[in-house]
Parts: structure tokens; sequence; C-alpha cells
């Protein structure tokens, strides 16, 4: 009788604590790094799912350990990194990727985002907030968004946003995909009007489906998609009444990524893309397999001010 009486126990304060984090607002400032006084560059950025569920639920083909320290090292190639799904081995990720300026790790399943951005330039400001809708799954973890803001140069920064929408595509899935990138849409509205923006993360979301809301969001938030201007002409995909997701593992440059960057000027400051990969080569094991369930995606942009 104890022992169940001690379970409930255990187990309120359990639901109590994951209740607290599904609601929690987190913001930190810090203060400015000691950078050149430059007024043009060019930034290597990637998102990258990395699939840090625990080891028995993850769908990575490879150890989670290993692949989160292997993960880690090639990040150092990036100037500036969203990761997901940055959950259980977000140690091992740390302890092999040198960026001077890591977000704070939010914890482990079922209590942290599982965002982390990695940078070269220094980190200003960040903030994590959790979506207000979700369905399914995606109610056992608080998912949500990150703002961040970087010091590209002694005086210039840009507002960065990290983010994982409620994934699948069923009807309620999307209802509440609609509403994570609606609320996100309203939070840029509201903190980052008239900034220069990169969004970066797994939006759980296609063009191509009709019950997600990408084209209403980039209307909204005056955001491009690096991979539309650069590989698809400035064309978008057609909404396909028959639509079914492709296999991440598969996707090349010509089919579109649930992973995204997007970017966005400013009157004084301009963004150009280069360079877009959905990354084969990179982020791979010693035996050739996928470290991760997703496919990294490397985007080269100048920026200027004027």
């Amino acid at each position: 009788m104890f022992y169940l009486i001690g379970l409930l126990v255990v187990f309120l304060l359990f639901f109590l604590r994951f209740r607290k984090a599904r609601n929690i607002f987190i913001s930190v400032v810090l203060p400015p790094g000691d950078v050149e006084d430059a007024h043009q560059g060019t930034i290597q950025v990637l998102t990258y799912n990395v699939a840090g569920l625990p080891q028995r639920i993850s769908s990575a083909d490879t150890p989670r350990k290993t692949s989160m320290e292997t993960i880690g090292k090639f990040l150092n190639n990036y100037d500036i990194v969203n990761v997901q799904e940055d959950f259980n081995y977000n140690s091992y990720l740390f302890s092999t990727a040198l960026h001077p300026y890591k977000t704070m790790h939010k914890g482990k399943v079922p209590f942290g985002d599982g965002l982390s951005t990695l940078s070269k330039f220094p980190i200003l400001e960040y903030r994590r907030i959790p979506w207000r809708a979700c369905h399914g799954s995606d109610c056992l973890t608080p998912k949500g968004f990150s703002y961040i803001q970087v010091q590209l140069s002694k005086t210039i920064t840009i507002d960065l946003y990290n983010l994982h929408a409620n994934a699948h595509d069923t009807m309620r899935s999307a209802r509440a995909r609609r509403h994570n990138l609606n609320q996100l849409a309203q939070y840029i509205h509201d903190h980052s009007l008239d900034r220069p923006l990169l969004v970066m993360g797994d939006f759980n979301a296609h063009y191509a489906y009709g019950e997600d809301n990408m084209l209403d969001f980039l209307k909204k938030t005056a955001l491009e998609d690096v991979w539309i201007g650069l590989k698809k002409e400035g064309m978008f995909p057609l909404i396909d009444p028959e639509f079914k997701a492709k296999d991440m593992l598969s996707l090349s440059n010509a089919t579109e990524s649930l992973d995204k960057v997007l970017y966005r000027n400013s009157t004084h400051f301009k963004f150009t893309p280069t360079f877009y990969d959905i990354d084969h080569t990179v982020f791979k094991d010693d035996s050739n397999l996928a470290l991760s369930d997703h496919l990294a995606v490397h985007v080269n942009l100048k920026w200027e001010y004027q």
C-alpha cells in the first residue's frame, strides 16, 4: 500500500514538473562580444535535426552517443548552427563542438525543447518560447521556438530563430502546426519588426501539402526561402491533393525538405544567399550511415550593411 502511495506521489511530482516545463519561458541576456567593426562578410549556416531522443525510441540507425560526438565535430565547419531534437545527448554533442557561444541546454526528454544554437559570433540574448498548440506525441515534450540575437560585428546584430513545429500530416497535427507557425509569425511581428532575420529549423511543413500554411507564414513575416530562390528559380511547389511526404534520407536539392532556412533583409542590412545544399556526404559515420534520421541543410550567405 505504501509502495503504491509512493509511486503515486512520484508520478504526481513528475507530472507537475512536466506541466511547468511545458509553459516555462526562458530569457537570458549576455554581454556583447569582442568582434571586428565590419560592414560586410559571409556566413555558413546549418540547420539539423540530430535525432537526440533516447536510444531505444530514436528512429536514427546509428548509436546516439557516438553519433552526437561525431556530429559535434562536423558542426565546427559552420558559423551558426541550429539543431533540433537535442534532448538526451547534449553533453556528447557539445563536447566536440568548439563554438565559443552556445545556448544553455534546457534538459532531456520530457523537460527539454530539443533546441540548441551554436555560434562563432557572440550571442547577446536568447529566449525559449513553448508552443501553445500541440497534438499527439508532440505534446510529450515542451517543443517550441527560440529567439537569439547574434552579433555579426561591433555594431551589427541580426535576429535568429530556431524551431521545431508539430510533426505528422494528420488533420489534427497539421492544425496544431498551423497554430505553431501563426504563433511564431506573431512573435516575429512583435519582437523583430524591421529587423534582419534568419529563421532555421524543422518546420515539419511542406508547400505542397494543402493543410500547411507555409506560404501564409512567408507572407506574414516577409521571409524568403533560400531553397526556393537558389534551387527552384523562385517557383513554389504546387499543392498536391495526393501529397505524401518523402523519406527524409532520400531527399535531394530538387526536393523540398522539412528543414528550412529562411531569411529577411532590412532597410540597411542585406543577405544574399550564394549556396544551398542538403547534405549527403558530411554527416556520415565510418560505415557511411547517416548520423540522424534527417539530412542537414547547409546555406552560405553574404551579408552587407549600408
